[in-house]
């Protein structure tokens, strides 16, 4: 077999993720490409955040849930090492064809692909409480 079907072969089916001929080429790729390889990816992200959390001292822990959403938005958004490590994450799930895609129209699905991790970090804001050794 070769990478592609290997690759395409270990994405879970988003049955809610519908590609029709409609949307633009952007949602297209979000919803064929970006929504499973996210997904697949999310206990990897769910570590990923926990310990970008440890590396500056646990100070999510101590905020209250509003502001851990912004914290979660800031780290994703504005430390470029931890969203590139981010990026590199789901790209590295391309096929070449999807690489090939992407290239063209990048700055915007890098927006997309990083609004959907916050998103999907947010949702799982629990998964990151602090766990209390008693």
């Amino acid at each position: 077999m070769d990478r592609c079907n290997l690759v395409l072969g270990i994405r879970p089916e988003i049955p809610s993720a519908r590609v029709t001929q409609n949307m633009s080429e952007g949602e297209q790729f979000q919803n064929g490409t970006l929504r499973p390889i996210i997904k697949f990816q999310n206990p990897l992200f769910v570590v990923m955040f926990r310990n970008y959390i440890v590396k500056y001292k646990n100070a999510f822990h101590q905020l209250p849930t509003q502001k851990r959403f912004e914290y979660i938005e800031n780290a994703v958004q504005k430390d470029m090492k931890f969203r590139n490590s981010l990026k590199g994450t789901v790209i590295g799930q391309f096929t070449l064809e999807e690489y090939e895609t992407y290239i063209k129209n990048s700055s915007a699905l890098n927006k997309r692909m990083m609004n959907m991790v916050v998103e999907r970090l947010k949702d799982q804001i629990q998964l990151f409480e602090e766990v209390s050794l008693v």
